[in-house]
């Protein structure tokens, strides 16, 4: 009977509530229900009270409303700019072309090809994150269905953009996670990785990738997929009523308002202006402005509550204090194995960010443990980097409240076809973890 008992108190709180929380999204739960269930029973199954963890979750919310605001205003931006008809006389000009089969394999392609390099270009080119999936794809559903182009090879594109960029290439959001994130926290942790070239370090990571992304195109999801043609009476209408000024106005407000995030870095800043110039222009009436903020809000409310959620989620994790436990318990196995160490590490990695959402929330908390285990082990210092930066990144695709497959979901089930959990989260942990997980732990080995 101690056995078992001693068995079950060793159980670490953090893994419990992760699978906890991943079992009931598999479940259909919806994701926040399944954040919130989890973070209680991680929280009540380590040595928090139940207040503790009201408490600890409560706090994590409140970190999340600025995220939940940006999104708020982003949908609102995204909907303004869809009533001046732009998207949807560019989605009409691809229907046209579509005549002949030869014409529907180039847009298909066309279609691929834009939406990777737009992914691509919004994490350095012009750092909009999520920003762009609102205003791109909604529009273009009509033209997927028509062309019977699977969704789930979108999410995985679109996925490969968000993240890819950042984990290998220094500049936008990959300066931050890059230079800000994983090397300053290494070298706060005791290893001097200033000769470290990061690129260098992150390449076989990237490298692993890519390979998802071409088994996502080029086999798991080459073959037609049938869905509803939908195509609303708004659209038509929406149409109807272009004109030069609707296209010049809407082109306007869209550089103003990524040209305000860039200079300020606020999102919430960004796409106020950019629905502020809608009004001001008078391609949306005053009396319409409420209404069209509103339905921006309806658009976006479900990403924004699940990022709250998944603050307050976090944020029980970092206060159970089993995180650290975990890694430390874990090296026990090692037995001075680089190659179990690895392979551990990955897999830590892969549970907290699994949980937490954000590979830039990760990388603080195993930084600090990971360093002194990789110099105890004999890691260099560039495998060190590949480690902790594979470990950190690993889990971002397939999290179930990560911003990037939220946002995902939300664009492609705009027409009420794509399941978030079955067409974005598996499709993306099986196409980009696998892979990732085996780039890394090999990149930490060899190099």
């Amino acid at each position: 009977m101690n056995t078992v008992l001693d068995l079950f108190s060793s159980i670490n709180a953090v893994v419990v509530a992760v699978i906890c929380m991943l079992i009931l999204s598999l479940c259909r739960v919806h994701v926040v229900i399944s954040l919130i269930i989890g973070a209680f029973v991680g929280g009540l199954f380590s040595h928090l009270s139940l207040k503790e963890t009201i408490d600890a979750f409560n706090t994590g919310i409140s970190n999340g409303a600025n995220i939940a605001l940006s999104y708020a205003m982003l949908g609102a931006f995204a909907v303004a700019i869809s009533k001046s008809g732009l998207p949807e006389l560019l989605a009409d000009k691809a229907i046209k072309q579509l005549t002949s089969s030869d014409a529907k394999k180039r847009i298909k392609w066309i279609l691929i090809v834009i939406i990777g390099l737009v992914s691509v270009s919004s994490q350095n080119v012009i750092p909009i994150h999520i920003a762009f999936i609102p205003l791109l794809i909604p529009p273009l559903l009509y033209v997927m269905s028509r062309l019977q182009l699977d969704r789930r090879m979108i999410a995985c594109i679109m996925t490969f953009g968000l993240i890819t960029p950042y984990m290998f290439l220094p500049v936008g959001f990959g300066n931050i996670f890059l230079n800000q994130i994983l090397l300053k926290n290494i070298t706060a942790s005791g290893m001097d990785v200033s000769h470290v070239n990061v690129m260098h370090a992150m390449a076989i990571p990237a490298l692993g990738m890519f390979a998802g992304l071409l088994w996502a195109i080029f086999v798991s999801y080459r073959k037609p997929r049938k869905y509803k043609i939908i195509r609303g009476e708004a659209n038509q209408d929406a149409l109807k009523d272009v004109s030069k000024r609707s296209l010049i106005v809407s082109l306007l407000a869209i550089i103003l308002s990524f040209t305000v995030q860039l200079y300020t870095g606020s999102m919430i800043l960004g796409a106020l202006i950019g629905f502020i110039c809608f009004i001001v222009s008078g391609s949306i009436k005053w009396g319409e402005a409420d209404g069209v903020f509103t339905d921006g809000i309806k658009m976006m409310a479900m990403i924004g509550f699940v990022m709250i959620s998944a603050q307050g989620f976090a944020e029980v994790l970092k206060q159970t204090h089993e995180i650290e436990s975990l890694v430390n318990n874990s090296a026990a196995l090692f037995a001075g194995n680089k190659v179990i160490a690895a392979f551990v590490m990955m897999l830590i990695g892969l549970v907290i960010t699994l949980g937490i959402g954000s590979s830039f929330s990760t990388v603080p908390i195993i930084a600090a443990v990971y360093v002194p285990l990789c110099v105890q082990l004999g890691f260099s210092p560039i495998a060190t980097v590949c480690l902790i930066g594979a470990s950190g990144a690993i889990g971002d695709a397939g999290s179930p409240p990560s911003d990037t497959i939220l946002a995902t979901s939300s664009g492609l089930n705009s027409d009420g076809q794509h399941d978030h959990i079955r067409d974005s989260v598996i499709p993306t942990f099986t196409h980009f973890n696998i892979p990732l997980f085996i780039a890394g732990w090999i990149g930490s080995l060899i190099l």
